[in-house]
């Protein structure tokens, strides 16, 4: 168990439904890492935010996978981002979790982008999912589930809540008050990971990554509009004293969410 965290947040463009590009990119970005346990990729790595599935599909034993593993590994750090996996004649918009171990937890995506037709491609995940990595207990989310306060809600008493996203410029200021919210409300870490750059749609994204601690405050000084990488140290000692003195959590409202 640790009391301490180091995350890095890997604020990158992406090359337009290329896997390998961007495996080599993104290599070579964290390869520049020392000491983090855990390094963060925006949402669908590997192609940018397609519905043009079949072009970029994998499996869970295919080529991104078993690089991530082998990543992982050699850097002695876990790592997480969403991909586009086939599954059983559906495909998904997968968070992968890949520990040193190789250990892998995964997260179907549940909030489909409708606006972009995301619904119509993938297949809607139905199961919340949290983990424990070095003793921190962790809720991965994806992009448009930041829209869902419901979904997040802190009913495992988790430490971190991460999303991974390709989330437009034209709707930046969202994100921003999203993220701090979602942090307040839970109190918990929260760390968005977004991409920067044009996509195939011509779709700009200005990145906007960031790490917020327990109280909403902004932990990191990552640029927007630009490739960019960041080392934040979360703290036990933080969520304890904040939950102890103001116990916000305890006054939850009980009930029962239906997928």
């Amino acid at each position: 168990m640790s009391n301490s965290l180091n995350v890095a947040l890997i604020q990158t463009s992406l090359v337009w439904e290329n896997p390998e590009a961007n495996r080599i990119n993104l290599e070579k970005k964290v390869n520049t890492i020392e000491g983090a346990d855990l390094i963060i990729l925006p949402e669908m790595f590997t192609s940018g935010f397609t519905m043009n599935a079949s072009s970029v599909a994998e499996t869970m034993d295919g080529n991104t996978i078993n690089w991530l593993k082998q990543l992982a590994d050699k850097k002695q750090t876990a790592i997480v981002g969403s991909l586009v996996i086939t599954e059983k004649n559906n495909y998904y918009n997968r968070l992968v979790f890949v520990e040193p171990s190789g250990t892998i937890t995964h997260y179907d995506k549940k909030h489909t982008f409708t606006l972009a037709g995301e619904h119509k491609v993938y297949t809607a995940g139905t199961e919340k999912v949290t983990l424990d990595y070095k003793g921190w207990k962790i809720c991965p989310l994806v992009c448009y589930d930041l829209r869902f306060p419901v979904w997040a809600r802190n009913t495992e008493d988790y430490d971190l809540l991460l999303y991974v996203a390709n989330w437009p410029k034209i709707r930046t200021n969202a994100w921003d008050v999203l993220l701090i919210a979602r942090a307040i409300e839970n109190m918990a870490y929260c760390i968005g990971v977004n991409r920067v750059g044009l996509d195939g749609n011509n779709y700009e994204y200005s990145g906007h990554s960031a790490a917020y601690d327990v109280l909403g405050h902004r932990m990191d000084s990552i640029p927007e509009n630009k490739e960019a990488i960041e080392m934040v140290t979360l703290e036990k000692e933080h969520i304890t004293k904040c939950r102890e003195k103001l116990g916000f959590l305890k006054d939850r409202d009980v009930f029962n969410l239906k997928a």
